[in-house]
């Protein structure tokens, strides 16, 4: 099956959505365990509440295998996120639960976290940085938008519940700062919905790799927390009535950063 869908569009606006896709290779699924068969740390339905930004111009590239084949949002050379703190891998061994993801004697060799990545990761990142390329060279610069949720409450990586709302530039780093204002203020008028900006999450790999704004490219992450649009426990359900409320802040959040334009 093919690794990601892709809908390009004419805007200088670039989303992706690394860790919605649900889909194992037989091979693979045979040694997860039984919970890690249900892929319970999927990015559920995300794919779903951008499925607007085509419309508005943006491209949209979502990936399709689950993040339990590789993580497309984590350092390819295994440096973790946030050093000191509990971090996932490139190919994850435990659930955000703790649970083992293999069972005994199944986990990856180095050698297969390698293939991993040469025949997922590799592939995918060409074609999001083709995106980047191509529009950056018709507007002369590209906004990236690195879509994601998690669960409302995960203890592994943070105490209580997670606000609502989560952008990340790593610490302003990954985009202009009027940029980060023009998201904040779109996340701050959302009437029923708590935001921080480079709280907990302030950025992934994506994030961090592609945000330069000196090169005219700038990247933004949005975690979300699932209890949002969604129910948190399986089988994931959407909830059509809270995904709408949500899906209006992100239809705001993608026309202003489709009409941003950088100040040099």
């Amino acid at each position: 099956m093919d690794l990601w869908q892709l809908h390009r569009g004419d805007s200088p606006l670039v989303i992706d959505v690394p860790h919605s896709g649900t889909h194992l290779p037989d091979a693979l699924a045979s040694r997860l365990t039984r919970v890690a068969r249900t892929v319970p740390d999927t990015d559920w339905h995300v794919h779903r509440l951008y499925h607007f930004a085509p419309v508005e111009g943006a491209t949209l590239l979502c990936a399709t295998q689950s993040r339990y084949v590789v993580d497309l949002n984590r350092d390819p050379s295994g440096a973790a996120l946030y050093p000191g703190a509990d971090n996932t891998e490139l190919c994850p061994t435990r659930t955000f639960g703790g649970e083992a993801i293999y069972v005994d004697g199944k986990a990856p060799s180095p050698a297969e976290v390698t293939d991993r990545c040469a025949t997922s990761f590799v592939p995918y990142h060409a074609v999001l940085a083709a995106e980047i390329a191509r529009v950056r060279e018709r507007h002369g610069f590209a906004v990236l938008l690195d879509g994601h949720s998690i669960r409302s409450e995960v203890p592994r990586f943070f105490a209580g519940r997670l606000p609502d709302l989560n952008l990340g530039t790593a610490n302003g780093a990954s985009c202009a700062p009027e940029l980060q204002a023009v998201a904040t203020r779109v996340l701050a008028q959302s009437e029923g919905f708590t935001h921080i900006v480079n709280g907990r999450f302030k950025g992934g790999w994506v994030t961090r790799h592609y945000g330069q704004p000196q090169q005219g490219v700038h990247a933004l992450q949005l975690e979300m927390a699932q209890d949002c649009y969604m129910d948190e426990a399986p089988p994931y359900a959407w909830d059509a009535t809270r995904a709408s409320r949500l899906a209006d802040v992100l239809r705001r959040l993608v026309r202003e950063l489709t009409a941003f334009r950088p100040l040099s």
